[in-house]
Order: structure tokens, then C-alpha cells, then sequence
């Protein structure tokens, strides 16, 4: 179990926990439309269940769901999804020194449950990995303690979202709250020049790409950003995390 007794006593994971429950409202709303958006989809509730509880990545829930209406193949749906999602290859190779010295499986379930705000938090609080034991059982409590906070909030939230999905009218919009709450996010992790530039590249990228079938504009433009700010990254030397100077 990942919450474990040797976790929870370590003062890290109350930290993380405290720290990352600021966020928990914005991570709760988000995961409350996207509940609804898969209901409202046509999905099942036990296809939006499963969905939620396996999936567990908003962004991609949001970008397959179209796709899903649309009868899009099973291929397009991974490849989106893919893209989407693939920042978290970039957390992975960064996370691989704080969490090297662990089994496999427990390896395998922080990534799981280690999410974009969870992954900020830790890095900003610990820049270099553990070199002794205390700091190991340290790190991993606060890390903990942030993905706690926002695997709750998220799962909780959905759920109710597509509980109450039946209830709540078409008429409210709730597709174009959704939409509000990722723009909100993405504008909070807007925090460096090179993040700035990568979120106009794939906006400029998709909406150019507009009259591309199956919503593949929205691949496009992740993809195009990708590639321009790694070639940018390693061309200048340009560090995507450094935070740029007031």
C-alpha cells in the first residue's frame, strides 16, 4: 500500500499533504467536468469508471473523449493520448534518481499516482536526489503526501461528476467550464519563457491545423512544440525549469 504507517509518520507527508491542498479545489473542479464530459459523451458509467480509476490522466480523458464520439480508430485514440501525456516521459527521466533505489513495482505505482502538480512541488522543494537513507524515506513522504491530495481530490470529484452527470442540463455549458479549468492550469504552469513559447506553438500549430479529421490538430500541435523547444532546449542551453528572474 502506498499509504503506508512508515509514511504517514514521517513529518514530509503532512507537508505534502498541507502543501498541495491549495491546489485541491482547481484539481477537484477539473476532475468534476471531466467526470461529466465522459457521461455526457455517451460512455457508461462503468466505461467512465473505468476510465477514471485506470486512467487517471485528465488532459488525455479530455482529448480521447472526442475522439471516442467521433469513432475515431483505436490507434488515433493511444497516439493522442500519447502525446498528450508525453511530458510524463520528461518527469520520469528526472524522477529516476529520487526513486532509483526502490523496488520495481513501487517505482511503478509513484509514477502512476505522481501527477504534473505533485511532480512540481517535489522537484521545487527537493532540486537534487536523496544521498542518504533519511532523506530517501523523506523525499518519498512528501511525495506522497502530494499525490495523496491530488489523487483524492481528482478521483473523488470525478466520480461525483459522473454520478451527477444525469442530473445536470446540457444548457450549462459544463464542456466550456472544463475547457476554462485547463486553461487556468495551464496558465499556472506558464512560469518560464520556454513553457510560455511552448504553450503558443501548439496553439499557433493546432489552430493552423484546424482542417485536420479526428481532432488531429491537437496532436500536431503537441507534437510540433515538443520537438521546437527540445531542438531550442539543447540549441541554447535553455533550462525549461529555471524560473525566470522578476
Amino acid at each position: 500500500m502506498f499509504l503506508s504507517s512508515s509514511i504517514r509518520r514521517q513529518p514530509e507527508f503532512g507537508q505534502g499533504v498541507r502543501e498541495m491542498s491549495s491546489a485541491a479545489i482547481g484539481i477537484g473542479a477539473w476532475g468534476l467536468m471531466t467526470g461529466v464530459a465522459m457521461l455526457k459523451s455517451g460512455m457508461s458509467v462503468f466505461e467512465a469508471i473505468a476510465m477514471t480509476l485506470l486512467v487517471y490522466a485528465g488532459s488525455s480523458q479530455l482529448a480521447a473523449i472526442p475522439l471516442l464520439i467521433a469513432g475515431a480508430p483505436a490507434w488515433v485514440v493511444l497516439a493522442t493520448g500519447f502525446c498528450v501525456n508525453l511530458r510524463f516521459v520528461v518527469f520520469s527521466l528526472h524522477l529516476r534518481p529520487y526513486l532509483m533505489h526502490m523496488p520495481r513495482w513501487r517505482r511503478m505505482l509513484h509514477g502512476y499516482l505522481t501527477a504534473d502538480m505533485s511532480y512540481a512541488l517535489f522537484t521545487r522543494r527537493y532540486p537534487q536526489p536523496p544521498t542518504t537513507e533519511a532523506e530517501m524515506r523523506s523525499q518519498e513522504a512528501y511525495l506522497t503526501g502530494n499525490y495523496f491530495v491530488t489523487w483524492c481530490a481528482w478521483m473523488g470529484m470525478s466520480l461525483i461528476g459522473i454520478v451527477l452527470a444525469n442530473m445536470i442540463p446540457q444548457s450549462w455549458g459544463l464542456g466550456f467550464a472544463g475547457v476554462l479549468s485547463l486553461v487556468a492550469i495551464v496558465c499556472s504552469m506558464a512560469t518560464t519563457r520556454l513553457r510560455i513559447l511552448a504553450a503558443l506553438i501548439a496553439g499557433v500549430t493546432a489552430v493552423a491545423a484546424y482542417a485536420l479529421p479526428l481532432k488531429l490538430n491537437i496532436v500536431a500541435g503537441i507534437g510540433v512544440a515538443v520537438l521546437l523547444c527540445f531542438w531550442l532546449e539543447k540549441q541554447f542551453g535553455l533550462d525549461p525549469d529555471a524560473e525566470d528572474d522578476k
